[in-house]
């Protein structure tokens, strides 16, 4: 069964090239901009199913249609009390990913990525989200001008890549790895699962390989 991954971020054809599947990659550009009122997970839910959506109406029958979207939600605390969720996306240029790193230093926020899987010749689908907590470290201004300068925060949500191994932004993070990267690969293999789609390749342990950092949640997700 071929897969057309709706999407065009490197680190996405890197995640779901880990499972084996073969597939090909459909850029879908829609309107990102959040409604009002609107929670992350509902935010991330309905941008991945547009872009599903999207994808189908240029995809040929006999194939399933991966889309994700991803979101960094920032819940500050003022006088005690815990205030709604900021969603922070991709930055607009330097100076927003300044505020932005500066925003999550020392602090802990959500990653939330949705993913829906399409099948292109009836519109079936499933979607489902996975939420990680990141705690980052307390890097310096200069670390933050050097990874702005590097250009690497521009096309992430929450200007950052946890994978980045210069930067290292991350102290801590309870839940997926691969979710923060942009692709939860062990709801992926469950929601595929589902749809009777299977994998050639291992994973959970090609995930496992590639971050270098222990998984909680594998065991729970297959």
């Amino acid at each position: 069964m071929m897969l057309v991954l709706a999407s065009n971020s490197p680190r996405r054809k890197q995640l779901l090239a880990l499972g084996g599947w073969t597939f090909s990659v459909l850029p879908i550009q829609i309107d990102e901009k959040p409604r009002y009122g609107e929670t992350p997970r509902e935010y991330v839910l309905r941008l991945a199913e547009d872009k599903a959506l999207a994808a189908r109406s240029q995809t040929p029958p006999g194939k399933w249609i991966i889309a994700a979207d991803t979101t960094v939600a920032d819940q500050p605390i003022h006088a005690g009390q815990a205030l709604q969720p900021v969603m922070l996306g991709k930055p607009e240029d330097a100076a927003d990913a300044r505020q932005m790193l500066r925003r999550l230093r020392g602090r802990t926020h959500q990653v939330l990525t949705s993913l829906v899987v399409l099948r292109s010749e009836d519109g079936a689908f499933l979607s489902d989200c996975c939420i990680t907590d990141v705690t980052m470290r307390d890097y310096s201004d200069a670390e933050i001008e050097a990874y702005v300068a590097s250009g690497d925060p521009f096309d992430k949500a929450g200007a950052y890549a946890i994978q980045h191994r210069e930067f290292k932004p991350v102290q801590e993070l309870r839940g997926c790895y691969a979710n923060v990267m942009g692709l939860p690969l062990c709801l992926l293999v469950r929601m595929c699962n589902q749809l009777t789609i299977s994998s050639p390749g291992q994973v959970q342990l090609a995930c496992l390989n590639t971050s270098q950092e222990h998984c909680s949640i594998t065991p729970e997700m297959v």
